[in-house]
């Protein structure tokens, strides 16, 4: 059926396979429309209008493009498959998870999922369209307005219907972007007191600590064992944090080798291959099966309640939702879930659980908060590369300022920022504009090895870390205020600069 709608003095014609419901707004305006149908398409009058997309998860790109342009995606199909949703990428057409914002000169439309089995849009210029992958119905919400404004709503409506949890400010010293794969017990025992004496409210473990993917146990760099690496963690002042990846295993890890039929499958028989990283290809876990199900609780009760870590960055947890054979076959992002429900469940309440290539929508009520965008790195840009989805910081701001009015709904990590001046191509500007997007995510978060820092640049540190949070007021896209402090990074995301400082 084919409905004419008038929102905000702009006609538009939507075909949809299911139901139509107006609200009014002040003096008889169309406030919003919702819809509850598998299938929707709006045609449009926007041709040299821009579309906003945010991608499937933590490290897909998200931003604006303009509809005569090419969509933003990520071209290399290996990376695509684990930083973004690589069923639906569209060479073509713009494409997004979950919503979408249109907007010309008249104004915004936002067209989003509010409960639905791994919905999806695309649009061109002329038509935009929403669906599930499932072909199920779903609840859609059509809002018109600025495009600040309606995504507000949207996310507020996306929280009540998901039930979102409290959001909490955090303070974090990650072992990442100083360590890497070379954290150790004895690294740790040389950061912890300092790291401490700065303010930090919890310190994070990283990649590095463990046998292997997917073999969850201490390995040879933490010879008495993470226990009693939490245990010093919380005997300076702070909360012990660890990294690791639930949803995945290495073709040599004992997980694959002694269960493989917990994991998901191919048509074929063989495993599926979810993503790429530490030289080759890893597996996800089926969290359908029972046997996934048993050593999902089992791994997650072992580290939060036998060793002592509440704090979680749960890694390339995308992995859940990857196409393909399941115990039960259940919508995909549904698995996602459903694999979150056994961590939570398995971690409690009172854990902190932050997810880093997570689906992005799908974590909303299970997870206290998400990466919203790539990997930072000390340079700004990289003359080697274009893709968004790349280690480098002005891809981390990109998605931090872009992603920031996720941060109604759930805990927003843009990633670390930097302090230190030594091992960096950063200037300070482009650091300050780091620590702006962190400061109104309220994830101050920081990777710097305390012997790179000098004492000025530890002082600096403190005040960041001892400073109250400020009301945080979105005013455009790449506009907002904290506090009476206004902060325009539009030179920032649009702006020519040089790759590195020169």
């Amino acid at each position: 059926m084919i409905h004419h709608i008038t929102l905000t003095g702009r006609s538009i014609a939507l075909a949809c396979d299911g139901t139509v419901t107006t609200q009014h707004g002040a003096g008889g305006a169309t406030g919003a429309v919702y819809v509850e149908a598998s299938h929707l398409t709006l045609l449009h009058d926007m041709r040299d209008g821009e579309f906003y997309r945010t991608g499937q998860n933590s490290w897909s790109p998200s931003g604006w493009r303009r509809l005569s342009e090419a969509p933003m995606r990520i071209a290399n199909q290996q990376r695509r498959r684990t930083a973004d949703d690589d069923s639906w990428d569209d060479p073509v057409r713009h494409h997004s998870a979950w919503m979408a914002v249109l907007e010309d000169a008249s104004g915004a439309l936002l067209v989003g999922c509010l409960d639905g089995r791994t919905p999806r849009l695309r649009a061109d210029t002329a038509v935009l369209e929403a669906f599930t992958e499932s072909g199920d119905s779903a609840r859609w919400v059509i809002l018109p307005g600025p495009a600040t404004a309606v995504m507000a709503r949207y996310a507020r409506e996306l929280g009540e219907t998901l039930d979102s949890r409290p959001i909490t400010p955090q303070s974090v010293w990650c072992s990442w972007y100083s360590y890497y794969e070379g954290i150790s017990q004895e690294a740790l025992e040389l950061e912890v007191p300092q790291v401490a004496k700065l303010g930090f409210s919890t310190l994070q473990i990283d990649d590095g600590w463990q046998a292997a993917v997917g073999d969850w146990e201490a390995g040879e760099s933490f010879g008495d064992g993470m226990e009693a690496a939490a245990t010093r963690i919380r005997e300076a002042g702070m909360q012990p944090g660890l990294w690791v990846a639930p949803f995945i295993a290495l073709p040599g890890s004992r997980a694959v080798r002694d269960y493989p039929e917990m994991f998901v499958h191919n048509a074929d028989g063989g495993l599926a291959v979810a993503g790429s990283n530490w030289g080759g290809d890893y597996y996800a876990l089926d969290t359908t099966h029972p046997t996934a199900q048993t050593y999902v609780r089992k791994l997650i009760a072992k580290i939060v309640h036998r060793w002592g870590f509440d704090y979680l960055k749960l890694d390339f947890i995308n992995a859940a939702a990857v196409p393909g054979y399941r115990h039960r076959q259940i919508d995909r992002e549904e698995a996602y879930r459903t694999g979150l429900r056994l961590v939570r469940d398995a971690a409690g309440e009172e854990a902190f659980l932050l997810g880093s290539g997570a689906l992005i929508m799908p974590s909303i009520g299970l997870l206290d908060a998400v990466r919203v965008g790539p990997d930072v790195a000390p340079m700004w840009e990289n003359y080697a590369s274009d893709d968004l989805s790349d280690a480098k910081a002005y891809n981390a701001l990109h998605a931090g300022i872009n992603r920031l009015w996720l941060g109604r709904v759930i805990g927003v990590d843009p990633d670390v920022v930097f302090f230190r001046h030594r091992r960096n191509l950063l200037d300070d500007t482009q650091m300050q504009w780091l620590r702006d997007v962190a400061e109104a995510s309220r994830y101050r978060c920081l990777s710097d090895r305390m012997s790179w820092l000098d004492e000025e640049e530890k002082e600096a540190v403190r005040a960041y870390l001892a400073a109250e949070d400020e009301p945080l007021e979105i005013l455009d896209r790449y506009r907002f205020k904290l506090g009476e402090r206004e902060i325009d990074l539009t030179e920032a995301i649009e702006g020519a600069s040089s790759a590195y400082p020169l």
